[in-house]
């Protein structure tokens, strides 16, 4: 294979930027994002050339999730299956399976987004009188807002909780683990789902999978999915997040970042430095980024021909999956791969010393 070098690579820092443009992201960008996440995606836009996609989901992005997933995802007459809905009815039987030492369980739903991947399987449970609590986690206060209403519709008698989180960050919040080490709470096994093929998305896909380890206990199980294959296989077909989802966030972001259309366009392609699938958008001129908020002073130089990532994702092989997992201190139990063999469903508990 040719060497495909990362086109996010910044040019040398002993050339000077010629005159060029400048975009300066408004208040309502300050609206969205508290202090940490501008000097997050500063830092992001300074070193790698990109805004984490982890962002894209806070202020309106949240309904730009929702209609892609009521759109493109959701069962509908002429669609009448889902993925990743599948995937948890074909584990449901594994699953609650190997809680019975448990008598209840704690669904920890991170990345819940609007919560219908999990409406079916929590439902299930139910049935069997086992949930005790349902826990949405999300970066984006607008999701949590947009899951607890759909939520207290569905089970308006079982227990909601949610919390903001950036799994990237952090572990599960202290308030969900404080009494983990009570005997009494023995019978009662956290489920931490991890859907949407979310895994795939993240920058740093080793440190979430270290945060999971780190918040679970010995009857847990951590459940997640994403896409299998080679990345580098990829035959260039625009499809599915990396095309509708991917085409609303550049809209989305220009907006507030304040970069005209018409002078960047969006370029999708096999990234060969991070082994995935990116959406960038590329530069026709020079460009400064000028953040001034928030007592936030800093200019970001891009150059024409620059390439900013606004979207990712990267597909597992199993070998590769089997070694991430083992690093993070995680122990596969069981997975499954659905009838098109292009997902898997994983499931983990704390590996065994």
């Amino acid at each position: 294979m040719a060497k495909n070098f990362h086109s996010n690579s910044q040019l040398p820092s002993d050339i000077s930027t010629p005159i060029g443009r400048t975009a300066k992201p408004g208040s309502e960008f300050y609206s969205i994002f508290c202090e940490q996440e501008v000097l997050g995606i500063i830092h992001a836009l300074e070193v790698r050339r990109e805004i984490p996609l982890k962002y894209s989901y806070k202020g309106r992005g949240a309904k730009i999730w929702d209609n892609f997933y009521l759109k493109y995802i959701i069962p509908k007459w002429y669609r009448t299956s889902s993925v990743e809905i599948d995937l948890l009815k074909k584990n449901f039987e594994y699953i609650n399976g190997n809680i019975q030492n448990c008598k209840k369980v704690n669904i920890i739903d991170v990345g819940s987004g609007n919560s219908y991947p999990v409406k079916n399987f929590i439902s299930r449970l139910n049935q069997l009188s086992k949930i005790n609590q349902y826990i949405a986690l999300d970066i984006s206060a607008e999701l949590l807002s947009l899951s607890r209403k759909n939520f207290k519709k569905w089970f308006p008698l079982i227990d909601f909780d949610s919390y903001t989180i950036d799994i990237e960050n952090s572990c599960l919040p202290k308030k969900l683990l404080k009494n983990q080490a009570n005997p009494q709470n023995n019978d009662i096994a956290n489920i931490i789902l991890h859907l949407g093929v979310t895994i795939g998305n993240h920058q740093n896909r080793s440190q979430v999978l270290q945060n999971f380890r780190d918040s679970m206990r010995k009857n847990d199980f951590l459940v997640f999915t994403n896409e299998t294959g080679s990345n580098s296989k990829w035959d260039g077909s625009v499809r599915g997040g990396c095309k509708y989802h991917a085409e609303e966030i550049y809209g989305w972001i220009k907006n507030k970042i304040g970069i005209k259309s018409e002078d960047c366009e969006l370029v999708r392609k096999y990234d060969l430095e991070t082994d995935s699938i990116v959406a960038n958008m590329k530069l026709h001129h020079n460009y400064t980024i000028n953040f001034s908020g928030m007592g936030i002073n800093k200019n970001i130089e891009l150059f024409k021909g620059e390439e900013i990532t606004i979207w990712r994702h990267h597909k597992y092989e199993i070998p590769e999956l089997l070694q991430e997992i083992e690093r993070a201190g995680l122990q596969l139990v069981h997975y499954s791969i659905d009838k098109y063999s292009s997902r898997i469903m994983v499931i983990c508990e704390v590996a065994r010393n």
